[in-house]
């Protein structure tokens, strides 16, 4: 008689003879700080239940070329463990350990549910209902771009974006190195243009940001696959038309949208620099022109690319002034409120910050 199988809910330590029908949604490799290697994964039964599964070292070399994201497969024996991950993918209380005597069939399966992913809210992010240990899935389309830094000796990638929902709520997500260098791959590819959509699996959020694992996230960019592409049909249909009014966020119509600045610009003071960030207002009255005047100078002189600097955006850089400033310490910036450029005030302002040695 052929033994039934157990279902995720119900597993727990009280035994080691556990039998599983599940498909591998995901797995990826650990390496620690000593260099050593495990492999972890996440399965799911028929009911939809998930747990995370662990692989030790000593039993890598039997499983690290059989275990297949997405296959289908019979797992029988393991150990079971409180769920003590450093990072969680999954609500379940226990993990399942494989032990030497574990063995695993692929098989095909019936009434397994299909992949999916589980994104985790931008507005739960923003209020910070989110457990510090776990790992989420995340979706949104790239905004802006808050800062890219290459890899120069002793500094690795990174590149800072922000991410808009399709509720208009904006979160800072840091794409560090290999993720990083994936999306700056396809950013600077002329082939690719329209809105960009990421999907992050494996997300650390903290302060109201997200940023890559070190192990186990992928990084999907405008990809063929069905949570991506309703993402951009419904994030396409959001977007304003410049033929006719649409409705703003905030419940207001509008009829023609008007350009505004918005200019990041590191200032420094001595060996120490710092991410500005310039409003409205301020450019333009240091440019002596709106947004849309420059904006309309460009489109009659033939330029409607907006990945092109205007040459007047220079006219801000090498100037000493004075700041009044609101830190934004969790997204590494400072937001202007004020400043002044009268060389007799900014000399009063720099005197009174000289420390003298005593």
């Amino acid at each position: 008689m052929s033994r039934k199988v157990d279902y995720v809910k119900d597993i727990n330590d009280s035994k080691e003879t556990w039998r599983l029908a599940v498909p591998i949604m995901d797995v990826w490799s650990v390496v620690n700080n000593k260099s050593i290697e495990h492999l972890e994964m996440i399965v799911m039964d028929s009911l939809g239940d998930r747990i995370q599964v662990f692989i030790r070292h000593d039993h890598l070399l039997k499983w690290k070329e059989v275990i297949k994201e997405n296959m289908t497969c019979i797992i029988n024996n393991g150990s079971v463990y409180n769920n003590d991950f450093q990072w969680k993918v999954c609500d379940h209380s226990k993990k399942f350990v494989f032990l030497g005597v574990t063995t695993m069939k692929a098989i095909e399966l019936q009434n397994i549910p299909p992949k999916g992913y589980f994104f985790k809210d931008f507005g739960e992010i923003l209020q910070g209902k989110c457990k510090t240990d776990r790992l989420e899935d995340i979706i949104g389309a790239v905004s802006e771009i808050n800062y890219i830094q290459s890899n120069t000796p002793g500094k690795k990638v990174v590149v800072s974006v922000v991410l808009k929902d399709l509720k208009d709520n904006c979160i800072n997500c840091n794409l560090w190195e290999i993720y990083g260098s994936k999306f700056l791959a396809y950013y600077n590819d002329p082939k690719n243009n329209g809105a960009i959509v990421i999907l992050l699996t494996h997300a650390m959020v903290k302060d109201g940001q997200v940023s890559n694992a070190w192990s186990g996230s992928k990084l999907l960019i405008n990809e063929d696959i069905p949570e991506i592409q309703d993402f951009m049909s419904k994030y396409s249909s959001k977007a304003p038309n410049p033929e006719k009014a649409y409705e703003c966020s905030c419940g207001q119509k509008v009829e023609q949208p008007i350009p505004r600045y918005k200019i990041e610009i590191y200032v420094s003071n001595g060996e120490s620099k710092y991410r500005f960030v310039f409003w409205d207002s301020e450019c333009a009255a240091i440019l002596g022109m709106t947004a849309e005047f420059m904006h309309n100078s460009m489109v009659e002189n033939g330029e409607d690319d907006p990945m092109v600097y205007p040459n007047e955006l220079e006219m801000l850089l090498n100037k000493k002034m004075a700041f009044r400033v609101k830190v934004q310490p969790t997204f590494s910036q400072a937001s202007v409120w004020k400043f002044c450029d009268d060389e007799a005030f900014v000399k009063e302002i720099e005197n009174d910050y000289i420390v003298e040695d005593v």
